[in-house]
């Protein structure tokens, strides 16, 4: 059986995941996972070139694939669509096996040096929920829908990280509350909008983002593209 630089990556994921709990997605934790897999350190490199960022983000990816996967099994059809969009949330966090490996995967993210890649990846989650959803929007909508579902989620997930109550319930009313919050702003958004005595406060602000379009299925060079569009 022919084994890929793929399921090489996996592996290292594997065995790093039981060195990050104490040392973090750190240099120290890549070296003990090359040890342990038993992998030639420059075929690591050449697989992991960025070494433990490179792994960290692919326990991200291996999260998001999980989510989707569960997506696909659960019958959202009943459901309103801001509760398909907090159970896409809530999928997404119970598919992680570490709250510790997240946690320290936060701390990695925060430095300024790897900030940009854990907002690509906030936003590909994002967008991925989206699409999973059904969302089409070809227009300044396929931005502000990604950019407010990438603050609900951070924020819970923040949120969820000290969360010690059972089943995590407090995650997921904060959830709910952060849903309806946004819910709320765009309920209000559009009263203005069908008012006409307000919407010419608005008019401004709606052609300055009516001049932003989304981008064209197919590109890769989003933020949080993962594989392009077909």
């Amino acid at each position: 059986m022919t084994v890929t630089y793929e399921d090489t990556k996996q592996r290292l994921l594997d065995a790093m995941l039981d060195h990050v709990p104490f040392d973090g997605w750190s240099e120290t934790s890549f070296r003990a996972a090359i040890t342990d897999c038993d992998i030639d350190d420059a075929l690591a490199r050449a697989i992991c070139p960025r070494g433990a960022v490179d792994l960290a983000l692919a326990f991200h990816a291996r999260g998001d694939a999980a989510m989707l996967e569960r997506l696909k099994t659960e019958d959202l059809g009943g459901l309103k669509f801001r509760e398909k969009i907090a159970a896409a949330v809530r999928f997404r966090l119970q598919v992680v096996p570490d709250k510790e490996a997240v946690r320290r995967g936060v701390t990695l993210f925060s430095l300024p040096i790897y900030a940009a890649d854990g907002a690509k990846a906030v936003w590909g989650t994002c967008d991925l929920i989206w699409d999973a959803l059904g969302d089409t929007s070809d227009d300044v909508n396929w931005y502000t829908k990604r950019a407010t579902l990438s603050g609900v989620y951070s924020s819970t997930l923040l949120f969820w990280l000290g969360d010690d109550s059972a089943g995590n319930q407090a995650t997921w009313e904060f959830l709910d509350r952060r849903i309806d919050g946004v819910m709320q702003f765009e309920k209000l958004k559009a009263q203005v909008n069908d008012n006409p005595l307000l919407k010419p406060f608005l008019a401004v602000p709606n052609w300055l983002v009516g001049q932003v379009k989304a981008p064209a299925r197919g590109r890769s060079d989003l933020p949080g593209s993962i594989t392009p569009r077909k």
